[in-house]
């Protein structure tokens, strides 16, 4: 066959693909079917798929994509159907191995993948899988980084895992530096107070004005977070000594453990809660919110 023959072979072929999708939708839309009750998805390994579409790889990816989608919104409205979201998962593995390099699959999958039921399958191990997949097919692209950081953070609570990938995304071109502070909270959060002042240092050098703000401003909340390990070590002491907890600043001071009312580096002072027996930060501090961390050990 000639080129201009098979040219003209594909394009008729075309031509009948698109008229038998208007026949059918018209079909549809005239003599809706019954929605049926069996899930079947007949190629469940993204290999074998790869094999049987050869060129047509890129195309059958949308197709699956589109099922996936679907099989994530009717399972979603429908919170009485058995095995809810049993499907996505092959679904997604299908589709990023016929295009290797489908960001939107990888970034919504995860998401489908690891929101808690009702809203999603629950397995936040079965997106990260998704996301290092994406990875391994592009190793610089920092928004499946990014996405893995975030799956720890919210999913998982492994915040130190979380801050590793949140410092693997910020080193790929083209990721945005404010990656970096998020780094570090997540540190923080975690309770490596360390780690994070060794990361500030860095930051604290960086030609943008906003970074070193923000570091400067960090590693003060980090003094204070020390400092609120201290007091309240300080009211666990006066516990042990006396028997009891103090009622204010006022106990410590007169118990010659604390000269005054402590003070955070912006001059607030903080606040001892006599009823929890723990010391917060002031509401009216510049330093507030703190990360929410972990023991410092």
């Amino acid at each position: 066959m000639t080129g201009g023959a098979r040219a003209a072979a594909i394009a008729g072929a075309l031509a009948g693909i698109a008229l038998a999708a208007a026949v059918l939708h018209a079909r549809e839309t005239a003599y809706p079917t019954a929605p049926t009750t069996e899930r079947l998805l007949y190629l469940r390994s993204g290999k074998v798929a790869d094999r049987l579409f050869l060129s047509f790889d890129a195309l059958a990816a949308d197709i699956y994509w589109i099922r996936a989608i679907q099989h994530y919104g009717r399972d979603l409205k429908d919170g009485t159907r058995p095995n809810r979201f049993e499907l996505i998962e092959p679904l997604l593995d299908v589709t990023t191995t016929l295009d290797q390099h489908f960001l939107m699959a990888y970034r919504f999958g995860a998401v489908f993948l690891s929101l808690d039921q009702p809203s999603g399958l629950g397995r936040p191990d079965l997106a990260i899988r998704l996301l290092e997949k994406g990875l391994s097919a592009d190793p610089d692209r920092w928004l499946l980084a990014y996405d893995i950081a975030f799956v720890h953070y919210f999913q998982t609570k492994d915040y130190a895992a979380a801050a590793t990938w949140f410092e693997r995304a910020v080193a790929m071109p083209g990721a945005p530096n404010w990656i970096q502070t998020l780094a570090v909270r997540t540190r923080a959060q975690g309770g490596d107070r360390q780690g994070a002042r060794q990361m500030l240092a860095v930051l604290r050098d960086s030609p943008e004005e906003y970074l070193r703000r923000e570091a400067e401003r960090m590693l003060l909340q980090l003094d204070a977070l020390d400092t609120i390990d201290r007091l309240e070590a300080q009211v666990e002491a006066f516990h042990q000594q006396s028997g009891r907890y103090p009622s204010s600043w006022q106990d410590l001071i007169a118990a010659r453990m604390l000269p005054a009312v402590p003070v955070d580096s912006t001059g607030q002072p903080f606040v001892y809660n006599a009823d929890l027996h723990r010391v917060v930060i002031s509401p009216e501090s510049r330093l507030s919110p703190l990360p929410k961390a972990l023991p410092n050990r």
